[in-house]
């Protein structure tokens, strides 16, 4: 198993992704000589971009051979008092270290999910695990504030400890612990038609699924067509475009084939209400349901979507 990081008062984990860990499928490469030998690189024309656009896209790729360095913090527990239970939840904040981190999202976590998330890493990576331990639960004074503090600190450094071990942190399970409460939320909003709701809970977990999931650009594409769902539901046409716009590369690079052709279809008719020019997305989108080999889907992205955690 890899080597524990030091105990500090703010855990900082330093990891460094090998460049085997894109999928095997893409072979970018560290320097890319011009514009061309990036394009063929993704499979994409850069005139269907915006130079914004491709400079955003090539700093993520780009990113995917850089450590990747984050930082796991419990700032806060606050007890909830019900009339049948009692429990303390604690505050989770995901910090991206290096540079200063605008984008500091938290959730909340019972003891119960970290136990949750321990027990169910256990059943793929024992060995790797068997000098982590998980904070024990007290048999009394659970809810006395040193106790609190006590675990707020143990729980932290059980979070960066998990990060530290390579198969743990780009396991479906330690980024499920992160997200999945706040993605079912979102989904059930915006399949009620609550569409403000939704987005807002979306764009929450957006953040945290690009700092924890670089290993996999791939994982956020399905957040970001839900996004761009409800921005159009709410007829925020122009928003919609650029998230669209935002998505396109990576399912383009890793060929997404479920979400291309209903994430180009979504953006030709944005782009068609904004009075855009998109022959080109047009033109890519004729070439994918004229391909033998195609496989477009036939659903819409909206209907796509809307199968999310049902």
């Amino acid at each position: 198993m890899e080597e524990e990081p030091e105990a500090h008062d703010t855990k900082a984990v330093d990891t460094k992704e090998e460049v085997s860990s894109a999928p095997e499928h893409s072979s970018p490469q560290r320097e890319i000589s011009s514009s061309n030998a990036e394009e063929a690189e993704v499979g994409f024309s850069a005139s269907c971009l915006t130079t914004a656009e491709l400079q955003q896209h090539w700093r993520a790729v780009k990113q995917e051979f850089r450590s990747v360095k984050l930082l796991f913090d419990i700032p806060a527990a606050r007890i909830i008092d019900q009339t049948i239970t009692k429990y303390v939840v604690y505050q989770v904040v995901v910090i991206r270290s290096g540079s200063y981190d605008c984008e500091r999202v938290a959730i909340e976590r019972r003891y119960s999910d970290f136990l949750h998330l321990h027990q169910e890493l256990l059943l793929d990576f024992s060995e790797e695990m068997e000098d982590i331990v998980m904070p024990r639960k007290k048999i009394r004074g659970n809810f006395s504030e040193e106790n609190i503090a006590e675990r707020r600190v143990a729980l932290r450094d059980y979070l960066t400890q998990l990060y530290s071990l390579r198969f743990v942190r780009k396991s479906q399970a330690f980024l499920a612990f992160f997200t999945h409460k706040e993605l079912k939320a979102a989904y059930d909003l915006l399949r009620g038609g609550r569409f403000s709701r939704a987005l807002e809970g979306l764009q929450k977990v957006l953040v945290l699924q690009e700092k924890l999931s670089s290993h996999n650009p791939t994982l956020v594409v399905p957040t970001l067509c839900a996004i761009l769902v409800c921005q159009r539901d709410l007829e925020d046409f122009d928003a919609a475009f650029q998230t669209g716009r935002r998505a396109l590369p990576t399912v383009r690079r890793y060929e997404v084939r479920q979400y291309q052709g209903p994430l180009l279809e979504a953006l030709v008719d944005l782009g068609y209400s904004l009075g855009l020019s998109v022959a080109q997305l047009q033109d890519e989108l004729t070439r994918m349901q004229d391909s033998p080999n195609g496989q477009v889907s036939e659903m819409s992205l909206k209907e796509l979507v809307v199968q999310e955690f049902v």
